[in-house]
């Protein structure tokens, strides 16, 4: 009898400023260090998508965000070249409470604002791949399926 599928999800936030998006330098993970990444984590148990990124929002740039201030922009099918797969759910916040500052500075080297459209080539390719189809207004893609 075949086992039942179980992803990993994870969750992502878009924070917009004249146009620029932010991102983040990560360090010292173990998972692509000196990449470009959104605000972003795993789902925790018992937590829906949206009290998620809330939570990343607060934990990783230290901005509050409201429910009613989030937007859904996509929700991604990934799979790396190892084979493993997660989905992925985009949100932006539309309206958010302080500034982005780098609250992780043991994982984080920095912040930047990018184009969407022009990322920079340090970007970490599931999360870049997701920010392009943010930018393109698709609200699903599969990402590494073939």
């Amino acid at each position: 009898m075949k086992r039942r599928y179980r992803s990993v999800v994870d969750v992502h936030l878009v924070l917009r400023r004249g146009g620029l998006i932010l991102l983040a330098e990560r360090a010292n993970t173990g998972f692509a260090d000196g990449g470009l990444n959104l605000p972003s984590g795993h789902l925790e148990e018992g937590e829906s998508v949206v009290d998620a990124v809330i939570r990343e929002a607060r934990e990783e740039v230290g901005v509050i965000v409201d429910p009613p201030d989030l937007r859904f922009l996509h929700v991604m099918h990934h799979r790396g070249a190892s084979g493993a797969a997660r989905v992925g759910f985009f949100f932006e916040a539309v309206r958010w409470e302080g500034e982005p500052v780098n609250m992780e500075p043991h994982k984080c080297a920095g912040l930047l604002w990018a184009d969407p459209g022009a990322l920079p080539p340090n970007t970490v390719a599931y999360p870049a791949a997701g920010i392009t189809q943010c930018h393109r207004g698709a609200v699903f893609a599969l990402d590494g399926w073939g």
